[in-house]
């Protein structure tokens, strides 16, 4: 079994602890809800129960899956590094290691095209972007762009390209330390 589908089973076992309620309360709940998109279905969660966003990401999207009769889980994550990306896993998981040795408070949130790491907000986002390359978000907002630390986007204010995982070095882990403080 990969991290990822670890990790996932962790989160599904870790459901009822968290939340107050067992996957099958949860899909009567959104089956009430008649939502039937996945941010609708995240919102509701969120503001209506106070579900924490990794654990509505995982509800909601195991509710929509369940309703499309898919009842095989999906891996985002593997998706994602799949095909000419499969190359870019090694530094997928060089990440996410050192972010979860920062603490037992990081959330990994995967997404349809990337993953977000989270403590009480976001503070990475790692993106295969290209074949050959990860986008490596950083919340670092007031910090100057210099030299591998480029601006970015709206939810990451800088980003780091990585194209090994000897890319991931102790600069960008440094950059990787500071986003995790400043997010809780």
């Amino acid at each position: 079994m990969s991290t990822v589908d670890k990790q996932l089973a962790t989160m599904l076992a870790n459901v009822p602890e968290k939340t107050g309620k067992s996957m099958a309360d949860w899909m009567t709940v959104i089956a009430a809800s008649g939502l039937d998109k996945h941010g609708k279905i995240l919102a509701m969660l969120k503001g209506d129960h106070g579900v924490t966003h990794g654990f509505a990401n995982l509800i909601a999207a195991e509710a929509l899956k369940a309703n499309a009769g898919d009842q095989a889980p999906t891996d985002p994550v593997a998706d994602q590094y799949s095909g000419a990306k499969e190359a870019l896993k090694p530094i997928y998981d060089a990440i996410v290691a050192f972010a979860q040795s920062l603490g037992d408070d990081v959330e990994v949130a995967p997404k349809k095209t990337s993953v977000s790491l989270r403590r009480k907000k976001q503070f990475t986002l790692i993106t295969p972007a290209t074949k050959s390359r990860i986008d490596l978000g950083l919340a670092l907002k007031g910090d100057a762009a210099q030299g591998r630390l480029e601006t970015y986007n709206a939810m990451c204010s800088h980003r780091v390209r990585l194209e090994s995982v000897e890319d991931f070095d102790d600069e960008v882990k440094a950059w990787v330390k500071e986003a995790y403080s400043r997010s809780g």
